[in-house]
C-alpha cells in the first residue's frame, strides 16, 4: 500500500487504474479491502484510491490527540483527496464511510464532483441498530478490556452474529476476521478505535448533515440493499431525494456491504452513474 502523512497521522491507501476518480471510502471496524472486489472491476478504465481510515482496522495509529470523531475524519478524507491532488472526485462510501461522504458535502466539497452513499447511516441512525449499539457499547470500555472484549471475534460464530458482523455481510466473513486483527493484538489501535467509537456514541453530526445536502450540485447516486436490517431502506429513499440531481438504485441479494457481497454488480452500477454524468 502507498501512504501519505496528514496532520493526524499516516493514511495508508491502495491506488490502481487510470481514468475518472473514484476516493472510496469504508466504514467503522473495515479497511480498504471492503473495496478490492469493486476496483478489481473498476480500475479497468477509472482510477481506483481507497484510503484505510481509523476507524478501527487500520494499521498505523493516529498522533496522540487526533480528532477521531466522525467530524475529524471528515475532514481528514478532504485533507487526503487535497494532499494527493486529486480533482473532479466521485466520493463514495459505504457504511460508515457513506456517513463521512455526508460530512464532507456539508463541509463544501470543491474537489467532489459526484457522490455515492451505499447502504449508510443517516439521520438518526447513529450508532446504526443493533449492530452499530453493541459497537459503541463496547467503547465505553477502558481500550484494555475492549481489547480482551473483541478477542471473541476469533470466532466465527460470534462474527456472523447480528451484534457484530452478521447483518452486515452474507460472503465476507473472511475480510471480517482481518479487519478484527489489528485491535485484538495491537494496544495503539485499541486506543484509537475506542476514541472512535465514544465519539460516535456522544454526538450524531449526521442530521444537520442531511440539512446541507440540498446545497450539493453534482450528481449523486445512493445504491441501497434491497431489505437492509442494519440502514433502513427509507433512508436511502430519503437520501435520494434530497439532492438536486440524485437517483436511488435497490440491489438484491446483499445485505448493508454491497461492494463486499456483490461487487460485480456495484461495479456496474458505479460504472453506469459515471458515465452518464
Amino acid at each position: 500500500m502507498a501512504a501519505v502523512e496528514i496532520e493526524a497521522g499516516t493514511v495508508e491507501y491502495t491506488d490502481a487504474g487510470e481514468g475518472p476518480v473514484l476516493v472510496l471510502l469504508h466504514g467503522l471496524m473495515m479497511d480498504a479491502s471492503l473495496w478490492d472486489g469493486a476496483v478489481a472491476e473498476l480500475s479497468r478504465d477509472h482510477r481506483c484510491v481507497a484510503p484505510t481510515l481509523p476507524l478501527g482496522a487500520h494499521r498505523r495509529a493516529m498522533r496522540p490527540g487526533a480528532d477521531l470523531s466522525l467530524d475529524g475524519v471528515a475532514r481528514m478524507v478532504a485533507e487526503f483527496v487535497d494532499r494527493l491532488g486529486l480533482r473532479d472526485v466521485t466520493l463514495v462510501g459505504s457504511d460508515t464511510g457513506g456517513a463521512l461522504v455526508q460530512l464532507v458535502l456539508r463541509d463544501g466539497a470543491e474537489r467532489v464532483a459526484r457522490a455515492v452513499l451505499v447502504s449508510c447511516e443517516a439521520f438518526g441512525n447513529l450508532p446504526a441498530r443493533v449492530t452499530g449499539r453493541a459497537l459503541a457499547l463496547s467503547g465505553r470500555l477502558p481500550p484494555w478490556l475492549f481489547g480482551l472484549f473483541m478477542q471473541q471475534m476469533r470466532l466465527r460464530a460470534v462474527r456472523r452474529s447480528p451484534i457484530a458482523f452478521g447483518w452486515l455481510t452474507a460472503r465476507g466473513d473472511a475480510a471480517v476476521a482481518r479487519w478484527t486483527e489489528p485491535v485484538r493484538t495491537r494496544p495503539e489501535i485499541r486506543r484509537d478505535t475506542v476514541a472512535v467509537l465514544r465519539a460516535v456514541a456522544a454526538a450524531n453530526p449526521l442530521p444537520a448533515a442531511a440539512e446541507a445536502l440540498p446545497g450539493f450540485g453534482g450528481p449523486a447516486l445512493v445504491v441501497w440493499a434491497r431489505g437492509d436490517r442494519v440502514m433502513p431502506p427509507e433512508h436511502g429513499r430519503r437520501l435520494a431525494g434530497l439532492f438536486p440531481d440524485g437517483r436511488l438504485v435497490e440491489v438484491d441479494g446483499t445485505r448493508t456491504l454491497v461492494p463486499l457481497d456483490r461487487p460485480e454488480r456495484f461495479a456496474g452500477i458505479v460504472r453506469e452513474f459515471v458515465r452518464d454524468t
